[in-house]
């Protein structure tokens, strides 16, 4: 799937079994949702969840916001059901928890096609268990439909026996892995949660670290992180004035055959410019979202 600067920033759960949080969610300012049939939702509402949110979904409302569909697993009692009604819903994604190999990518795609999920609907993969870590490259080049990768660093830190510590150290390994993957592959990769609601600069921190690391954007899991997302993963106004210079400047250089330049005394080559049109891309993209509605 050809990649398109669409923002990221701000990728909200919304559980599927709450019809209320389905429609609230028409009016947050996240960039995405995750309308989840898996670990919000008990497993005496797996099939309310799955009814309520391809009803929400084909009712529509959600305006620029990408909507994705948390499909409960294979192994489950529900999970081939839930991928067959999420394909033909109107998403734009699936999310498939626990993915640790290319197969299994390949299996949910076969129930997706059979089920006559439109071409451009994509597969998301939750990397959340240490073999999915091992497994990242397969994964990220297993198919065509693959959208992206989402971090899942609640099971991750309960298989890896660590804890969350506000620098993350013992998952960066994890992220190091499943970042080089998707930048290879060329798909987005969205930074696991942060679970303590109480902590706003914590979150925001948070952000930080993982917009630094080069995620694409944050999950998150309650309407008052998104803010925090939506600033932090936005590039800055000092960052698009840049960015619009130096494509400037290259534009000049070009037509007098330099390849590299000069500005404010900053070399800049080819590669940072490519950097500052995907900068420009995104910031226009975001611009569009408006209010994402």
């Amino acid at each position: 799937m050809a990649v398109t600067a669409r923002p990221r920033r701000s990728v909200l759960y919304m559980p599927g079994s709450n019809a209320r949080a389905l429609e609230k969610a028409k009016t947050l300012a996240a960039d995405a949702l995750i309308l989840d049939m898996e670990d919000s939702v008990a497993p005496d509402a797996k099939e309310l969840a799955r009814e309520q949110i391809c009803n929400a979904v084909k009712e529509g409302g959600y305006g620029k916001r990408e909507i994705l569909v948390r499909v409960n697993g294979l192994n489950t009692p529900w999970g081939q059901a839930d991928i067959a009604a999420a394909s033909q819903c109107g998403a734009d994604g699936i999310l498939f928890p626990k993915v640790e190999s290319a197969d299994t990518v390949r299996q949910i795609e076969s129930i997706m096609d059979n089920a006559g999920a439109p071409a451009e609907q994509t597969i998301w993969c939750m990397m959340e268990t240490p073999r999915a870590m091992f497994k990242a490259e397969e994964i990220a080049d297993s198919t065509p439909r693959l959208g992206g990768f989402v971090m899942g660093t609640s099971d991750l830190a309960k298989d890896l026996h660590c804890l969350h510590t506000p620098m993350r150290l013992p998952f960066i390994t994890s992220l190091g892995l499943c970042m080089l993957a998707a930048r290879a592959a060329g798909i987005p990769i969205l930074d696991g949660v942060y679970l303590d609601l109480a902590d706003d600069e914590g979150c925001k921190a948070a952000c930080w670290q993982g917009a630094e690391l080069g995620f694409d954007g944050k999950t998150l899991i309650h309407p008052k992180q998104v803010a925090a997302a939506n600033e932090v993963f936005a590039p800055a106004e000092a960052e698009i004035a840049w960015s619009r210079k130096i494509i400037a400047a290259h534009a000049e250089a070009e037509k007098e055959g330099k390849g590299v330049l000069q500005v404010d005394g900053k070399l800049v080559e080819n590669l940072h410019v490519e950097n500052a049109k995907r900068l420009i891309s995104m910031a226009e993209a975001i611009a569009e979202m408006g209010g994402v509605a």
